[in-house]
């Protein structure tokens, strides 16, 4: 800036009010400024800039990964957020790595970031990512972990499964079967409850309602399936309720390749809503979550909180049931 400044032949605090558009400046001087900085090639040190404002021109981005399609819709989201405000976004996906999330969080603590934020895939906390919450903020996206006083952006997952399932019970379905996400997780736990919520308004025991735990993954949900699946065709369930759009994929391929009928034979619903669930065949009933909101909310709190102002971006964002072919009444009418 002094060099900018020595050119222009002013002061630097006038090349300070011209590259930060933050005090009057003659149009004559800006020009000169203009020119100075085009002709010394003049990049900004960013760093310094946020120090200064209490800005961000960096933030991380920990996912877990990026084959899921949600995890990508939350980092459009981010990505759409921060390029409001030119701010550079740091990508960490410790699956593609193989590197666990601490040594992620080591990577970031060194990029001297403004802020975080972070998908957990644990439900839980690694040290140092709770460490770097002491340098800048850590805002948390669909998920809350107990014990942790950070911000969050999330979607009302309770509510979203207990309107599905009510769909689901409306077709007259009672065999059900539960395939949930891992019990660490807040999402999958706050589904399970949202369910079993649904179960015991239409009279059933919730405890009575089978629960196979997986892992958000279409493999699993494909395995789970075929336990689900394995008794009398009199016996086993006539709805399978998916706690997320992967694993009711990979339920629905399964009874493809063994001839059980979706929804014919048996109904099946997911959560998240992917591009990818209106594709298939039949087309999924699901829940929408709003993924690239989410993301995007989440940074713009990260801004809040760096600005000291009180965000509105915070607190859970809603779902919407997504009614398409995947669920219709049980066989014969029976339940």
């Amino acid at each position: 800036m002094k060099d900018v400044a020595e050119h222009a032949r002013v002061s630097v605090s006038t090349v300070s009010y011209v590259l930060n558009d933050s005090g009057p400046v003659a149009p004559e001087r800006r020009n000169r400024v203009l020119d100075a900085v085009r002709l010394l090639e003049y990049s900004p040190n960013e760093s310094a800039r946020s120090l200064k404002r209490r800005s961000a021109s960096t933030i991380g981005l920990v996912v877990p990964e990026l084959t899921n399609q949600f995890f990508a819709m939350v980092a459009e989201g981010v990505q759409k957020a921060a390029s409001t405000r030119d701010v550079l976004v740091v990508l960490c996906v410790p699956d593609a790595t193989g590197q666990p999330e601490e040594n992620h969080a080591k990577l970031l603590r060194s990029q001297r970031l403004d802020g975080v934020v972070y998908l957990s895939g644990t439900g839980t906390l690694p040290a140092s990512i709770l460490e770097l919450s002491r340098f800048g903020p850590v805002v948390l996206v669909d998920e809350q972990i107990p014990g942790f006083d950070l911000p969050a952006v999330a979607c009302d997952s309770r509510r979203g499964a207990r309107e599905v399932a009510r769909h689901v019970l409306d077709q007259g379905h009672r065999r059900i079967a539960v395939i949930g996400g891992p019990s660490a997780l807040w999402t999958a736990q706050q589904r399970l409850a949202g369910y079993r919520e649904a179960f015991a308004a239409a009279g059933m025991d919730p405890d009575g309602v089978p629960v196979l735990v997986g892992d958000y993954r279409q493999d699993s949900g494909r395995e789970l399936a075929a336990q689900a699946l394995a008794g009398p065709e009199g016996e086993r369930p006539t709805a399978l309720l998916c706690a997320n759009d992967l694993m009711a994929i990979g339920a629905v391929e399964y009874c493809k390749s063994v001839g059980i009928r979706v929804p014919d034979d048996v109904s099946i619903v997911g959560f998240d809503d992917l591009p990818v669930s209106a594709l298939i065949t039949p087309r999924l009933t699901t829940v929408r979550q709003p993924a690239h909101d989410m993301g995007y909310h989440a940074v713009m709190a990260l801004f809040d909180i760096l600005e000291n102002k009180e965000s509105e971006s915070l607190g859970l964002q809603p779902t919407t049931v997504q009614l398409r072919d995947s669920v219709g009444p049980p066989p014969g009418g029976n339940s």
